[in-house]
Formats: structure tokens, C-alpha cells, sequence
């Protein structure tokens, strides 16, 4: 399951990177793992869908943006239009028939994005389902911008770049202006979204990097799909445990 990744070339010229992408073939409806900001397709919740998959002989798809994990790129200029592009390739190359998107936090934001780009672009796209783990929906200027305190827009502003403190990461993590930026053409709350296909969201209560009205507002803007919102009450945003672990199987499960 962890064999060395097939690769994939993204974009030209000094926008060229290398994607790193695990497929394993089976059964339809496939299965596209969408992963979280600085997350990569090796964490626990990617390789329990693959194991999952694998033991039901179903098709699934994994793999790391530009600048993440084992693709190529320097993280700092990803941003999501750049990270969604890389989406769609990797959709375009490998995958076939009905499709489960299953986005993790950023993931969740990745994959609406997707449903979007794949309509706008007329690319056959048989959506069975999508199951959002904490999405992190528009993060970048609901989540982020608007909280940031006054010298850290000074530094975006001034610098280019803010380092983020981080409970993961003692260093902290760089974000930059041109993630910001990039994040507001790619904002969706702000209308209805509409993925056509049902759609079920896990959201933990006691999540701080995405709150639980987050999901709750999200939910009332996919007005016309089927929708069903599970609040984890004692969640964290990781929603990473063994229980947790289960609940995002049963989900992915009912398609």
C-alpha cells in the first residue's frame, strides 16, 4: 500500500512540479483522498481509507499537492488555485467511473472547489459522494485573515509572509500573502454551492482550528444536496481517533 508513488507532471515551465499520487485499483465507486494544509497522503486518516479500500477491493487515490509530502515544490508558493490545479490533474489521470471525494479540513474546501472545476471544464465527472472532514472551508479569509492580529497583516503586507505558530510544529509555518490573496477568487461561502451529490460533513465540537458554526454554516449553503451534518461533541479537529477513524469509514461506507 505504501510502495513507491507514480508521478505526474503539473504545469510548465518554472510552474512545473511533480506530483506524487498512489493508486490502487478495484471496484467503483472509487475513492479520492483530498488532504488537509500541510498534511500529506501518509497520515492516519489517508492510509485507514486506503487500507479500507484495499480489504473491499476498491478503487482508491491518493496523493500530496505541490510542496507537501512526496510531491515536489517549495510549500510556500502553493496556494489553493495552485493546489486545486493539481487536484484536477490528478482527477484527469486516474480517475475513472463514480468517485467518493473524502476531504479532510482543507481537503473538504478542495474537493467543493473540484466538484466546481470539473463542471466548469466539462470533464466527466460522476460524483457518488463526498464526505468532509472538518472542512475548512474559505479558511484563508474566514479562518485566518479576519483573525489575525494587526502585526501579522503588517508582515503579510510588509514581508510577504507570516510565520504561524503551530501546536504541530514548534517552529511555527510560513503563510504568505499570495496564499491570501489566491484564496479570495476561490471563496464559495458566500453563495449556494451545489456538488450534486449527497454530501455528509464530520465536525468535531471542540475543534480550534475550524469551529463547529463553520460546519454549521457550510451545511446550510449546500442547500440543495443531501446533506447530513455529524457533530463529534467531544472531537478535536484532527478527528484522527479510533472511533473517529470509524465514523469517516461508515460515512465513506453509505456510497
Amino acid at each position: 500500500m505504501n510502495e513507491a508513488p507514480q508521478r505526474i507532471e503539473v504545469g510548465t515551465g518554472a510552474d512545473a512540479r511533480t506530483i506524487a499520487v498512489r493508486a490502487q485499483a478495484g471496484e467503483p465507486p472509487a475513492i479520492l483522498w483530498l488532504g488537509g494544509f500541510r498534511s500529506d497522503m501518509k497520515g492516519n486518516k489517508a492510509q485507514a481509507v486506503a487500507a479500507w479500500a484495499e480489504a473491499r477491493g476498491r478503487a482508491c487515490v491518493r496523493f500530496d499537492y505541490s510542496g507537501h509530502g512526496e510531491s515536489s515544490g517549495d510549500f510556500t508558493t502553493g496556494t489553493i488555485g495552485r493546489w486545486l490545479d493539481d487536484s484536477v490533474a490528478v482527477f484527469e489521470t486516474f480517475c475513472r467511473g463514480p468517485q467518493i471525494l473524502v476531504g479532510s479540513s482543507m481537503g473538504g474546501w478542495i474537493a467543493l472547489l473540484l466538484a466546481r472545476e470539473l463542471r466548469r471544464r466539462a470533464v466527466p465527472a460522476d460524483l457518488a459522494g463526498m464526505v468532509l472532514i472538518a472542512p475548512a472551508v474559505d479558511f484563508t479569509e474566514a479562518l485566518m485573515w479576519k483573525r489575525l492580529p494587526p502585526d501579522a497583516k503588517r508582515d503579510l503586507a510588509e514581508k510577504g509572509v507570516w510565520m504561524r505558530p503551530s501546536q504541530y510544529d514548534e517552529e511555527g509555518y510560513p503563510i504568505t500573502r499570495a496564499l491570501i490573496e489566491d484564496g479570495r477568487r476561490h471563496l464559495l461561502l458566500g453563495g449556494l454551492i451545489e456538488t450534486g451529490c449527497p454530501v455528509r460533513i464530520l465536525q468535531g465540537v471542540v475543534d480550534d482550528s475550524v469551529p463547529w458554526q463553520h460546519a454549521v454554516e457550510l451545511t446550510s449553503r449546500l442547500a440543495q444536496d443531501d446533506v447530513v451534518l455529524t457533530m463529534v461533541k467531544d472531537g478535536d479537529h484532527r478527528l484522527s481517533r479510533p472511533e473517529d477513524i470509524e465514523r469517516m469509514l461508515a460515512a465513506i461506507a453509505e456510497f
